[in-house]
């Protein structure tokens, strides 16, 4: 599992809530945020943006460039 799907998937886990949830909040689709969790897509930078305000993140943490949150 690449770092960004599992720090997804932990930061989703942590917060609470389903893909479906954390989909609408982000503006995609259910399907597209489960291809990030599953590896089978990756994001495009504005959606990553997104995805990263919704869990009060960094870019450089979800991409695995830094510990910090």
């Amino acid at each position: 599992m690449s770092v960004f799907s599992e720090r997804l998937v932990s930061l989703r886990k942590s917060k609470g809530v389903s893909q479906a949830f954390a989909a609408k909040e982000i503006r995609i689709s259910p399907r597209a945020y489960q291809k990030y969790e599953y590896e089978e897509s990756e994001p495009t930078l504005s959606v990553a943006a997104r995805i990263a305000d919704f869990y009060g993140v960094s870019l450089d943490y979800l991409a695995g460039r830094s510990e910090e949150k």
